[in-house]
């Protein structure tokens, strides 16, 4: 069989999907993955075949956009896969169309979160969505299709706007974490210390962690806060460098920039919160946290109320509420043995939920089903 991911950034599929690639080789597949740029050097001696294509993450100009499709459509005659997965929003829009054109046996659309496109009541945004509505009645109209959801919200959304059929829709609780890479350890002593990974977008509840850090400053409650991510430049809802420095130079926000070493970070950490009102998936940092042993604060909006088990793994507050951010950490700073057993019960969770085998299997068995369906 052939296997071909397609996606806007080849650092997503080594941080989310390169498990089941790997698997798939392993299994005796041809594997293969387009994305831009150059090929990724973790990629040489796996077996994984890379192909550099042109598809712009945030561009917007309708010659380009049509040429991304004529790309795709020549990729996929050229490598003819039995199945084309397609992960994020612009390769299984694109590749959706491409695919039919190319008659592509199957394909897999992974819906990994619908974005600001879908989370902002913006007018630019409403007038998007419906100009987008013939691309996504289009890319998810294959006779031969899985569609993964990772909350059950995002499903709901395309289905009430009749793009989707319920049959063709599939749940998966993320991307999974390898859990040896992030082995569950016990609470670092001395001050606490509360962490925010993700990208630093507004969207992502930057600002909202910070503000919370300057209540309990006010509060005077010890308590270190690591910003851990870097500004998304090009995307309107970034926050800038100068903001950075400014809470930085307040004493707000410690900068740890971008970085690879995560489950040290956690590690090192106490709390982990996303405070975040973005159209999430389901979030892989709070799947990460769980897995560390550490008690999370997140929002209760899609996704991030799907990554825990609420007053168990972890506390789900309003968005957008930085007052409510700062008593949620201020209340776990206070209650250790609470914050303890959070972390115990999220390692669980991420045991019976998260684990990368089970994350692998249940993509393998959706190849299976569209091998059959399509009588390969």
């Amino acid at each position: 069989m052939k296997l071909l991911f397609v996606l806007n950034e080849s650092s997503y599929f080594l941080s989310h999907r390169m498990a089941i690639g790997l698997d798939a080789v392993n299994r005796g597949w041809e594997v293969h993955v387009a994305a831009p740029g150059a090929c990724p050097e973790s990629l040489n001696n796996t077996g994984i075949k890379f192909h550099s294509i042109k598809l712009s993450r945030k561009g917007s100009n309708p010659f380009y956009e049509l040429r991304t499709i004529l790309i795709l459509y020549k990729l996929f005659k050229e490598i003819s896969p039995d199945i084309a997965h397609l992960i994020t929003i612009k390769p299984y829009l694109y590749g959706g169309i491409a695919a039919r054109l190319a008659r592509v046996p199957s394909v897999v659309s992974a819906v990994a979160g619908l974005g600001i496109l879908f989370s902002s009541q913006n007018l630019k945004y409403r007038v998007l969505r419906s100009l987008l509505y013939p691309l996504f009645k289009l890319s998810l109209g294959h006779k031969s299709q899985k569609v993964i959801f990772q909350n059950r919200d995002d499903r709901k959304l395309l289905l009430d706007w009749s793009v989707l059929s319920l049959e063709k829709s599939v749940i998966i609780r993320g991307s999974g974490v390898d859990l040896n890479l992030c082995p569950y350890t016990p609470e670092p002593k001395g001050v606490a210390v509360v962490s925010f990974a993700a990208r630093l977008l507004i969207d992502k509840g930057v600002e909202v962690f910070a503000s919370a850090s300057r209540i309990l400053k006010e509060r005077g409650v010890n308590v270190h806060f690591w910003l851990i991510g870097e500004p998304d430049n090009g995307n309107p809802n970034t926050v800038s460098e100068a903001q950075l420095k400014e809470w930085q130079s307040e004493g707000l926000v410690e900068l740890l920039g971008l970085r690879n070493d995560i489950p040290e970070l956690f590690a090192s950490s106490n709390i982990v919160v996303l405070p975040s009102f973005y159209g999430e998936g389901l979030p892989k940092v709070l799947v990460e946290a769980a897995a560390c042993g550490r008690a999370v604060i997140t929002t209760n909006h899609p996704g991030c109320r799907d990554a825990i088990e609420p007053d168990k793994t972890g506390i789900l507050i309003p968005i957008k509420d930085s007052l409510a951010l700062a008593n949620a950490i201020e209340y776990l700073i206070d209650n250790p043995q609470i914050r303890n057993d959070m972390g115990v019960a999220g390692r669980i969770l991420a045991e019976n939920e998260y684990a990368i085998e089970i994350i692998v299997e249940a993509h393998v068995r959706i190849y299976n089903d569209l091998l059959k369906q399509s009588g390969l």
